[in-house]
């Protein structure tokens, strides 16, 4: 009889054959056969494994070493030595561990997850606690417990927050079955585990009120809010606070429908679920998102694509449909109209991404940025997520599980762009659309290939009927069959065509079909010759029959070098007014050849654009264009100079030239949150900008306009972007030979090596940028750079020279003054600078000194009523307070710097910092249980973030005693002490 090989990483990472555990040999070993279970059969690079299981620390014989532990693992697993028949094979590159879904616990946890998700939609409430029950017992402990690294700690979170998802859910359906007062209990102790994870104590508050005990309930909610406020100075999440106003109001429809047959009944045994980490309670949108585009009213055919669709799996897994296809053939139109068809059997949302896989005058979405969309369409603070794309990955499939979403992920590029844009587990669907054949997602993630063809004949005369009519269509069957031949049965040509058809009502059908046949040269660029349709006859008629006004913008649109473009950036583009303009898109709209795809941003399919191009450079003169690029470089210019302005107000403005005649400028009046969200709006547009002025050699919009975006991206998290926007600005300034353009690029790049944690580079990077403002004589933009050296050296551990240039920072400042509308920037620089003296005091050891500097931060932060800095200045203090043994104070300002953070959105990296704080403070002053729930708060966090100052929060939770002598709290991380140090 063949023996049984079973594998566990819910808990201890563990192997069996038949009954008898397998010995798995050292920790590495151990860790080397996680990632293989984790790839669940997926084969793994060694690279891959090198980096999961020594990180940045591997030796140079890594390789060496690894192979030995897979020669290891092979032995214990298949004691015979059968290399041929092995477990573990290599595979190209690297390894691959042959190993059922139902030979690993994880697998068997999923499938149970699925069967549950069946049983719910069943509304089979004894099945769903019958399923959970199983998948909460293969828990046994931590998971992979034993294994270290940074690679086990994300997937340990991962596994965690899937577990949390299961025991809520579990929670939710044992009061589906009336088993209150159990449910109760078991909540109870959940939420003892885990304070902050409001899904628990909503639940509890469920349990109890229909337990009659309405009272607790509400006491249930004041413990939560009391908790959220003394330690954070939030209050409760909306889902939390709706349940409380419906308990204190009675609300008869929180009763279950059924009373339980036998309350007295001895309840069935419930899983005992194992500590998990804390987690980051997630917060309940407002509604879910329903982001599909609208359908297409004159939807024809695609009748077989549509049955196969409907014959796809919709619950109970993950369904990736990869809709493939040449351009133009409808692939975004089908997948919108099948998804419209299905919304319904998601309840929890429906999100669309357009990812721009084949944008002729762009890049591809980064799964990163993707995320980013996606998370915060979930509901997601985007203050607080992490910045790793694997970290990112897990907190979207994290926020997933559990629910029933469809996600629309149109245009990518290939699998490797989809990928982690994935679900984990089931019960969603994802549509995928692409020219791409995407074989890799097909083949290792099971996609079901949907492969979209030209439409048939009988198709392309009803898209003519429905847009036309159809007794003009068969008034005139001849020229219908040579439109339709003319077109190659391509959905755009024929919808470009009945566009320009409708218009002129009055005009025979065979006339049109002459027209086509006139004008056909063909797309030379079009798909590689993919098909034979004459689609430049097709875009030139309906071109031609523009206004010279909608003519000229429709070409000039070409040259802008983003996804989509705003309505004031197409009325600079082409020197219109703003009503002129948005009468020659409305032209251009009701020809097809632009489309408002969300009100105000407008684009065009990339086949128009191409066309555009081919137009703009045999017809436009160069003088034309020239001034047309330079009219939309200022736009973008002037309009982020002055957003930049708003969204920080200590730094410095660098001046610019006034913008040409014709460019309009947005005024955000006054208000930062404008500003700021004109900026997440132009995300995907502004680095495109850039490239294209250095391509052009707008040496000067390079730089400036690198400057403009610096602190935007740099709070985003965008740290790679940003580093990638000052090298290319670093071409222009080097071109330009100007000595302060260069010095504030590189100050720009200092700021964005060090958001990646490379020091060594952005110390030098912010060295050269003193170098250089010294040389022209800036000595603000010197000070700024002082002020961004002394932070640099500070995460060095150079703690004299942070010190020094802090210093040197406050001095320039107060030397350089400031008149009218600069003085407030110049007080704001001044405070700042003098928090920064104050912290590197208290790193020091020099707390009384810290204390003076720092109160005098304070005084003209509330002067200025500049709250940010306050904060950051509150937290200096409360550390300082702390060492010289003043508790109750360091408590009072550490509580007041968490509520002037929570004011500005939650600032969360600071906010654990700060926590951090005032839990050594509770615990000198001999709280130690006020301590832990400050400590559990901060590495909530800091575990989101990914962020390595965790690994301390976890010390402090173990050991239950601060690490004052061991390191100086929060001087390490990828955010710096005070806002305005990242200035660039």
């Amino acid at each position: 009889m063949e023996e049984r090989l079973r594998f566990a990483v819910l808990g201890p990472v563990s192997a069996w054959r038949d009954s008898e555990q397998i010995e798995l040999g050292p920790p590495q070993q151990r860790a080397v056969l996680a990632v293989l279970l984790l790839a669940e059969g997926s084969q793994v690079s060694a690279g891959a494994l090198v980096d999961a299981v020594w990180g940045t620390e591997a030796p140079a014989s890594a390789l060496a070493i690894l192979r030995g532990y897979v020669h290891g693992l092979r032995k214990s697993l298949e004691p015979r030595g059968d290399v041929a028949t092995s477990v573990i094979r290599s595979t190209g590159d690297g390894y691959q561990l042959r190993v059922s879904p139902d030979d690993l616990d994880l697998g068997v946890f999923r499938a149970l997850l699925t069967q549950a998700e069946g049983a719910r939609g069943a509304e089979d409430a004894q099945g769903v606690v019958k399923y959970l029950r199983e998948a909460l017992g293969l828990w046994r402990g931590t998971a992979l417990a034993g294994v270290r690294g940074e690679y086990a700690q994300s997937q340990r979170q991962r596994l965690d927050e899937l577990r949390l998802s299961a025991q809520a859910a579990y929670g939710k359906a044992d009061l589906d079955r009336g088993n209150h007062a159990r449910a109760a209990v078991e909540l109870a102790g959940l939420v003892v585990e885990h304070p902050l994870d409001e899904r628990f104590r909503e639940l509890l508050m469920l349990a109890l009120y229909r337990s009659g005990r309405q009272a607790a309930a509400l006491e249930t909610y004041r413990e939560a809010q009391t908790l959220l406020a003394d330690e954070l100075g939030v209050d409760p999440g909306p889902a939390l606070q709706t349940m409380y106003h419906r308990v204190l109001r009675a609300d008869g429809t929180l009763l279950a429908p059924e009373a339980p047959p036998h309350p007295a009944a001895a309840p069935a045994p419930a899983p005992a679920p194992a500590p998990a980490p804390a987690s980051t309670p997630v917060r309940a949108a407002s509604a879910p998102p329903a982001q599909l585009p609208a359908g297409l009213s004159v939807f024809v055919g695609r009748n077989t694509q549509l049955a196969e669709a409907a014959g796809l799996p919709s619950a109970g897994t993950v369904v990736i449909s990869a809709i493939a296809g040449m351009a133009g053939v409808g692939k975004t139109t089908f997948a919108v109209h099948w998804a419209r068809q299905v919304a319904a059997r998601f309840p929890d949302g429906q999100l669309y991404l357009n990812l721009r896989g084949f944008d002729p005058a762009g890049l591809p979405v980064p799964p990163e940025h993707a995320l980013r969309t996606l998370l915060e369409s979930l509901g997601a603070d985007p203050h607080n997520l992490p910045q790793d794309v694997d970290a990112l990955a897990a907190s979207y499939r994290t926020r997933l599980s559990g629910k029933r979403v469809l996600v629309l992920l149109d245009n990518a590029r290939d699998a490797a762009q989809v990928r982690p844009l994935l679900p984990g587990a089931a019960g969603s669907l994802v549509i995928v659309t692409s020219r791409d054949r995407l074989t890799g997602l097909i083949a290792v993630d099971g996609a079901h290939p949907l492969n979209l063809d030209v439409l048939t004949v009988p198709e392309a005369r009803e898209l003519l009927v429905r847009r036309l009519g159809q007794q003009r269509v068969t008034a005139e069957p001849d020229a219908v069959e040579e439109i339709i031949a003319r077109c190659a049965r391509l959905p755009l040509a024929l919808a470009v065509t009945a566009a320009r058809a409708a218009t002129r009502s009055a005009i025979p059908l065979a006339a049109i079909a002459a027209e086509l046949h006139d004008t056909s040269d063909g797309l030379d660029a079009f798909h590689g010759g993919d098909t034979a349709a004459d689609i430049r006859a097709v875009f030139s008629w309906s071109y031609h029959a523009l206004t010279p006004d909608a003519a000229r913008l429709f070409r000039l649109l070409a040259l802008h070098p983003g996804p989509d473009i705003t309505l004031p950036a197409a009325a600079s583009l082409a020197a219109l007014t703003l009503p002129h303009a948005r009468q020659v898109l409305s032209e251009l709209i009701q020809a097809h050849l632009v489309d408002e795809t969300a009100p105000g941003r407008y684009t065009s399919h990339d086949l128009l654009r191409t066309y555009a191009t081919e137009l703009i450079r045999s017809i436009e003169p160069s003088q034309q264009i020239q001034a047309a690029r330079h009219r939309m470089l200022d736009h973008y210019l002037h309009t982020a100079h002055g957003a930049a302005a708003l969204t920080n107000r200590a730094r410095a403005l660098i001046s610019l030239t006034p913008p040409a005649e014709g460019v309009f400028i947005q005024d955000f009046t006054a208000d930062a949150e404008r500003a700021t969200a004109w900026f997440k709006a132009e995300e995907a547009v502004l680095p495109a900008v850039v490239t294209q002025a250095d391509a052009h050699e707008y040496d000067a919009h390079t730089w400036q306009l690198a400057w403009a975006m610096a602190n935007h991206l740099h709070w985003r998290g965008l740290w790679q972007e940003e580093e990638a926007v000052h090298r290319t600005a670093l071409r222009g300034a080097l071109r330009l030979g100007d000595q302060t353009a260069q010095g504030y690029v590189h100050r720009g790049l200092g700021t964005a090596m060090a958001g990646l944690g490379r020091f060594d580079e952005a110390r030098s990077e912010a060295e050269r940028a003193i170098e250089l403002f010294t040389a022209c004589g800036d000595m603000r933009a010197c000070a700024e750079s002082c002020r961004t050296l002394a932070w640099i050296a500070e995460q060095q551990g150079d703690l004299e020279d942070a010190l020094g240039a802090a210093q040197r920072s406050l001095e320039l400042f107060r030397a350089c003054g400031g008149r009218g509308a600069d003085d407030r920037r110049s007080r704001t620089a001044i405070a700042s600078a003098l928090n920064a003296v104050g912290w590197n005091h208290v790193l020091l050891g020099q707390h009384q000194q810290a204390l003076d500097s720092c109160l005098q931060a304070l005084a003209l932060c509330q002067e200025l009523g500049d709250n940010t800095n306050a904060a950051l200045t509150w937290d200096s203090i409360g550390h300082a307070q702390h060492h010289l043994g003043q508790y109750e104070e360091a408590v009072s300002s550490f509580r007041e710097a968490l509520a002037l953070y929570q004011r500005q959105g939650g600032l969360p990296w600071f906010t654990a910092t700060s926590l951090m704080g005032l839990g050594d403070t509770h615990f000198s002053a001999g709280r130690p249980e006020a301590a832990r729930a400050a400590w559990t708060e901060g590495l909530v966090i800091m575990e989101r973030l990914g962020h390595a100052d965790a690994e301390q929060l976890r010390a402090r939770l173990r050991r239950r005693r601060p690490s004052w002598a061991i390191r100086p709290l929060c001087c390490a991380g990828p955010l710096p002490r005070s806002v305005t140090w990242l200035s660039s």
